[in-house]
């Protein structure tokens, strides 16, 4: 193993049995980035079945969760324009339009005329919804802490910082 950890119980995990295999099998080749990047793709795996459960308890579904929050963290009044929300969102404005009906549909968001632009409209955010979103985003939270609950505070730290590192030519 290039890389010399193990987990907690001292036991090698799925990923170096993975590693060695296919050191043993091809060993022209460097699989030293399997190491990280496969447990990162393990750990999205788990994260995003984490956030699922949080967000289902609440009754949502994950994209939900997405134009609810991007509503919630804009501040009070807690409304966006649906271009602007397919910005936060990372959507087309077809699929945006679609979240915003069956949302409102729901009564977690209402459609308002914008005060500046006569042709414009504002999505924000229903008192139900905030209601519902700061409550997933509490279910939320409480399942990623578990997650890192292995790491230290400083480690946590330090990986937040490298994983930001890796993440920056990616980033707008």
């Amino acid at each position: 193993m290039a890389i010399d950890q193990v987990t907690p119980d001292g036991a090698p995990d799925d990923v170096d049995r993975i590693v060695s295999a296919w050191r043993r099998e091809r060993p022209d080749l460097d699989v030293t980035p399997l190491e990280i990047l496969s447990r990162i793709s393990r750990l999205a795996r788990r994260l995003d079945r984490a956030r699922g459960t949080a967000f289902a308890d609440r009754g949502l579904e994950t994209w939900e969760f997405d134009v609810l929050s991007a509503l919630r963290r804009a501040g009070a009044p807690y409304e966006l324009s649906p271009g602007q929300l397919v910005l936060e969102t990372l959507v087309t404005s077809g699929t945006m339009t679609n979240r915003v009906d069956r949302l409102a549909v729901r009564g977690l968001v209402a459609r308002n005329p914008s005060r500046t632009d006569r042709r414009g409209v504002l999505v924000r955010l229903t008192p139900a919804g905030l209601a519902t979103v700061d409550a997933a985003l509490g279910d939320l939270l409480e399942r990623e802490r578990d997650l890192l609950s292995q790491l230290a505070t400083d480690e946590q730290a330090a990986l937040a910082a490298n994983l930001r590192r890796l993440l920056h030519p990616f980033e707008p």
